[in-house]
């Protein structure tokens, strides 16, 4: 990371020096992203390995609520990062589902990089295509390691047709996922319809289908992805999966208990997903105990655990801020590389203690 001529010093007499501080757009993000599927895949999973061995510091989320907004919230993530290359940081991301009314995006995001060693930060970044894309390459690295041991899913189905959906599909064919059947269904007609366009413009091969109930899509899937907006379960009955598929529960509160208690059950982190009414967290306030969590993602990659093929196995993603910290960092590097980073001149006033 460069660095200006704004010296401080610390209490062992060791110079610091206060970063400069960058903005980088969000067509920046983009560019820096398109077509880095498998790079970002990597980067998820070595996240997620650092963050098993203790090696990241990942606090609750705090979610801000508005009484007379009820469906609105912003929710910020601190998180750190350490290892061989140490960050710090935050993810301060929106969610305000009226937008879609409005054809502008329900979701919008900024994100913080600080300065592990002086705190300051040094580069804000949009992070709306930051935040899609960890949350899409998480799900795809759980696809994998997921369906390992029983045949590659042949059938995707998608339930909720929106950006994390593109995201996930986007990134299940950068890493060279083909399906023969491709299963589309929204509560929203012109979301299922523009979704099918994007499947057929993106060159998708294989069968598209645009299923009027989620039980035809879930029944006619090997592997389903739920993300939805749903702020409590809809899907009821497990006997819609009697076919055991593999399930990317990504928007985390699709899943009634009893679907859950007859799976195999996978998460990010065990605290984080049982809480803020996640159907996970649903299910231990049902059964007084987390014996129906199998256990990680990177218990599965460490092979602390062995995910059975003869049950349905779904993956609950809270969704790390340590994972945006990551990716953001990608990113950042990458711009720094290209020569396009946009310093913020005299961003920082008044850098000595006594002026």
């Amino acid at each position: 990371m460069t660095t200006t001529d704004s010296t401080t010093t610390n209490a062992h007499g060791a110079g610091l020096r206060v970063p400069p501080f960058a903005v980088i757009s969000g067509s920046q993000v983009h560019r820096v992203l398109l077509g880095r599927e498998k790079q970002i895949v990597r980067v998820v999973r070595d996240t997620y390995r650092l963050h098993g061995a203790g090696l990241t510091v990942n606090p609750p989320s705090s979610f801000l609520r508005f009484p007379d907004r009820p469906s609105a919230r912003i929710i910020a993530l601190p998180a750190s990062i350490g290892g061989s290359v140490p960050v710090d940081g935050l993810k301060w991301i929106s969610s305000f589902p009226e937008n879609v009314a409005s054809d502008i995006p329900r979701a919008s995001a900024v994100l913080i990089l600080n300065d592990p060693a002086t705190g300051y930060p040094f580069a804000c970044l949009e992070s709306s295509v930051i935040s899609a894309s960890r949350t899409a390459a998480s799900a795809v690295l759980a696809a994998d390691r997921l369906s390992r041991g029983r045949p590659r899913p042949a059938r995707v189905g998608f339930i909720g047709a929106g950006l994390i959906a593109r995201y996930i599909h986007t990134f299940l064919t950068g890493t060279g996922w083909t399906f023969d059947e491709l299963g589309v269904h929204d509560l929203s007609p012109t979301s299922a319809s523009g979704f099918r366009m994007y499947l057929e413009q993106s060159g998708a091969t294989g069968r598209i289908t645009v299923h009027k109930c989620a039980e035809d899509l879930v029944r006619a899937s090997d592997l389903v992805v739920f993300a939805t907006v749903a702020g409590r379960p809809h899907v009821n009955d497990p006997s819609w999966f009697g076919h055991h598929p593999l399930v990317l529960h990504v928007s985390l509160r699709d899943l009634a208990p009893q679907v859950l208690l007859a799976s195999t059950n996978i998460v990010d982190d065990i605290d984080h997903c049982l809480r803020a009414g996640t159907s996970p967290h649903l299910t231990e306030r049902l059964t007084g105990n987390r014996r129906f969590l199998a256990g990680t993602l990177d218990d599965v990659m460490a092979g602390r655990i062995t995910v059975p093929t003869d049950r349905t196995t779904v993956f609950s993603p809270f969704g790390l801020g340590v994972l945006d910290l990551a990716v953001g960092q990608y990113v950042y590097d990458e711009v720094v590389r290209s020569g396009e980073l946009r310093i913020i001149d005299d961003f920082f006033h008044d850098l000595r203690r006594y002026g």
